[in-house]
């Protein structure tokens, strides 16, 4: 049956909840969530380790996260939902007076856009933080106790029922195979329930945004890439407030889950594509990682069965793809996060919106991550990607 709505939001992660959620705290509330799942988070949101954080290193991505994480921090008095946020600190660890001169540089900028509690530690303070770690090598650190972590499906559900509440609706089990452009413009999409008549699609498909452009006839540079993930069986004897840990000689990273540990690290071999399964050999090459700079986990009682891949949603430069599309008006795009989705969410659901309602982002100037920044040579290079 053929329906209308102001708004077409294509997939119902966290990322188009968020969408949903801003657009009708605005007003707007005829809104259409499409997803293709039976049921929301069976994509990248419900495989994401959660983590939030605001020490990086471009000011884009600083300030999406000083949005995001106070959003994340009010998230149960605003939504009803809990977002499960937990501001135990990401703990980056330098191993080189390079990495320490890094994440000096990066405190220097974080402060300059507002986030003062960025703290650089030396070697003994951070043992006193982690006493687990290897130290031969550590020139010292950076520390912030607002990042940390939060459940990325349960503030994907609260941004959309807080969305429904409000008149937003979510179709499950729909996919969309078209989106109909006339004279340049957005017209309608057309999905296995019928059509909508719409004059705005935002895609938030997530690692299948590419497709989902070529829908419109727009090429889209975002791919595709695996991530593993492997968790721990119950491991004592850390701090119970334990923060992410980041080695920055290795990119490996770990924080708490439940009694045990979540361990990752970007395998640098990784190639893009639809890799749908777990890599078994990860398993050996993130455990002598692990043991390598935290000893004890030579110990650690990984659960391969337990283990699970999410992907990427990579962009050229590693920052998300945000705002209007330039081929084809009324086609947005909140797309290519490159593993930093869950965290901006708030950020990208508010630019996105405010860009629909009022023709630009007002509260983040999110302008730098038009897609047209690619054709115009203004890609932003973020070296703080885990």
């Amino acid at each position: 049956m053929a329906q209308t709505a102001d708004v077409v939001i294509i997939g119902a992660g966290i990322v188009g909840s968020s969408i949903a959620y801003h657009l009708t705290r605005l007003g707007c509330t005829s809104v259409l969530v499409i997803e293709r799942e039976a049921h929301q988070g069976k994509g990248s949101t419900g495989k994401s380790m959660g983590g939030v954080r605001a020490q990086f290193a471009t000011e884009i991505n600083i300030r999406m996260s000083l949005y995001s994480i106070p959003v994340f921090a009010r998230f149960e008095e605003e939504t009803g939902h809990p977002s499960g946020y937990k501001p135990h600190g990401y703990l980056f660890v330098a191993c080189s007076e390079r990495h320490l001169e890094y994440l000096r540089a990066n405190r220097e900028r974080q402060t300059a856009l507002g986030l003062t509690n960025v703290e650089i530690l030396g070697p003994q303070e951070i043992l006193a933080m982690v006493p687990q770690l290897r130290a031969d090598d550590i020139t010292g650190g950076s520390f912030c106790p607002t990042d940390g972590f939060v459940d990325p499906y349960s503030a994907m559900v609260g941004f959309m029922q807080c969305a429904v509440r409000r008149g937003a609706k979510l179709e499950r089990g729909v996919e969309v195979t078209g989106i109909e452009v006339q004279h340049g413009r957005v017209a309608g999409v057309h999905t296995t329930a019928g059509e909508v008549a719409t004059r705005a699609v935002v895609n938030a498909a997530g690692p299948w945004a590419a497709q989902v452009a070529k829908l419109a006839g727009v090429h889209l540079p975002v791919r595709p890439l695996r991530r593993m993930l492997v968790p721990s069986e119950p491991f004592p004897g850390f701090p119970e407030k334990l923060p992410m840990v980041v080695d920055m000689a290795t990119g490996f990273h770990f924080r708490r889950e439940g009694a045990g540990f979540l361990l990752a690290w970007a395998d640098p071999d990784e190639t893009p594509g639809f890799k749908c399964a777990f890599d078994p050999e990860f398993i050996e090459k993130i455990l002598t990682r692990a043991a390598d700079r935290v000893p004890c986990f030579a110990e650690l009682p990984a659960n391969e069965k337990r283990a699970w891949w999410d992907l990427y949603e990579v962009s050229p430069d590693y920052h998300a793809i945000l705002g209007p599309a330039p081929e084809v008006q009324g086609l947005f795009f909140a797309n290519g996060f490159s593993g930093h989705g869950v965290m901006h969410s708030p950020a990208a659901g508010c630019a996105v919106a405010e860009w629909l309602l009022d023709g630009q982002p007002r509260t983040i100037d999110a302008t730098p991550l038009r897609k047209t920044r690619f054709a115009e040579g203004r890609m932003i290079e973020e070296t703080a990607v885990l």
